[in-house]
């Protein structure tokens, strides 16, 4: 597996190619706020080790391999940021949390996220439980509701009834 730095200039140079169908050097300079010389750098290294076609003064596209990694590394950074924005974190820390989290983050937890991710997307908007844990969170007070205790005292008396979860549309599968 490659290094955390160059998993993540994979990922600039797909955010890139996935718009102009290449990248320059400039475009992820700007990216990644590294100099010039070290992006050629890193794109010749890139090369080398089969991830990224460079061709000098040309750019950069990923290679198959470069582009699997790429895919992986941008879809465990958008699972774990839906993650942080949904457990009320500003979207810039988010972002950064995301990013230094999708390097290290074993594949049977990004599994578990990504289904927990889908299955609050694919419920209601707002929902209750969500609200709950918004308010323990400022206040440290677990909000008990009778409705929620009504269901409760339903399942624990019928445990069948405790099988209605929809599926999700989608699933992403993050192993490697």
């Amino acid at each position: 597996m490659p290094s955390e730095s160059v998993e993540d200039y994979l990922e600039a140079i797909y955010t890139v190619q996935r718009t102009k169908g290449y990248a320059r050097t400039t475009d992820i300079k700007k990216i990644m706020d590294h100099s010039a010389a070290s992006v050629t750098e890193m794109f010749q290294k890139m090369d080398r080790d089969g991830y990224v076609n460079y061709e000098k003064y040309g750019g950069v596209t990923l290679t198959k391999e470069g582009l699997r990694i790429a895919i992986l590394v941008s879809t465990r950074h958008k699972i774990l940021t839906n993650f942080f924005e949904i457990l009320g974190i500003p979207a810039d820390i988010a972002q950064d949390d995301a990013c230094k989290i999708e390097h290290n983050v074993h594949s049977q937890t990004m599994e578990r996220l990504t289904r927990f991710v889908e299955f609050v997307q694919a419920g209601p908007e707002n929902p209750r439980w969500l609200d709950h844990f918004q308010e323990f969170w400022k206040t440290g007070n677990v909000v008990h509701c009778s409705e929620c205790e009504q269901h409760l005292k339903e399942t624990e008396n019928n445990p069948s009834e405790n099988n209605h979860v929809a599926k999700p549309q989608s699933h992403i599968h993050l192993s490697e």
